[in-house]
């Protein structure tokens, strides 16, 4: 209690590790609350759980309240799980797709995944999963960085197709980008481009928690 008490004046860092995937990663208490974070940035809690709690309230909490299946690329410590299941209530099942098993022991320990009983974790590649996976979702979560780094292939046609096919009609993509210079921003342009052609609606959220950009995917048939 006094550590999360101090860290209204100070971040106090409580857990440290490095991981072959994600390099360091720290468990740390800020502003009264446990967050995750790399050597750079937030991985999940504090501003984080800010953005993608922007995002699903765009979507509405209702309507994914009413949804049955969910799938989270990049689970990290589980801060948009969560939101949906503790904010929004959501009682259907959620995959959650992580590559670093690190990060999923952090996580089990530090926020309390193993305790939410319509959770599966795969510890898996995100692009390997969504080339493999048979199954079709009424929401999909990307949140797939390493450290303030995005892999290539999230922005690459084959895998937004394959994307798209994993959702259900009237599904949605929330999508979790990092801006951070002017090529960054190029890539997302191209992307919106890409993906912003029937049966799909793109809508941009731009510079949340000043370098993330949100973009909202709707298949409306």
């Amino acid at each position: 209690m006094l550590k999360r008490l101090l860290s209204y004046i100070v971040p106090i860092k409580i857990y440290e590790k490095k991981s072959a995937v994600s390099k360091n990663l720290e468990v740390t208490w800020a502003n009264g609350q446990l967050v995750l974070d790399s050597k750079n940035t937030n991985y999940s809690y504090g501003s984080l759980q800010r953005v993608l709690r922007k995002g699903l309230k765009k979507i509405g909490f209702e309507r994914i309240a009413q949804m049955q299946d969910i799938l989270i690329l990049g689970v990290a410590g589980g801060s948009v799980i969560k939101t949906i299941t503790e904010e929004i209530k959501f009682k259907g099942k959620i995959t959650g797709v992580e590559i670093d098993p690190e990060i999923i022991e952090m996580a089990q320990e530090y926020f309390g995944l193993n305790q939410i009983p319509n959770l599966k974790i795969i510890v898996a590649d995100a692009f390997d999963y969504v080339l493999r996976t048979p199954f079709q979702y009424d929401l999909i979560v990307i949140d797939v960085f390493q450290d303030t780094s995005m892999p290539n292939f999230l922005f690459e046609k084959f895998f937004m197709n394959r994307i798209g096919s994993l959702l259900k009609p009237n599904g949605y993509i929330l999508f979790n980008t990092m801006i951070l210079n002017k090529q960054d921003n190029a890539r997302n342009d191209q992307y919106h481009a890409q993906f912003n052609d029937k049966p799909y609606r793109v809508t941009r959220m731009p510079r949340i928690e000043s370098h993330n950009e949100l973009i909202l995917i709707h298949k409306y048939v």
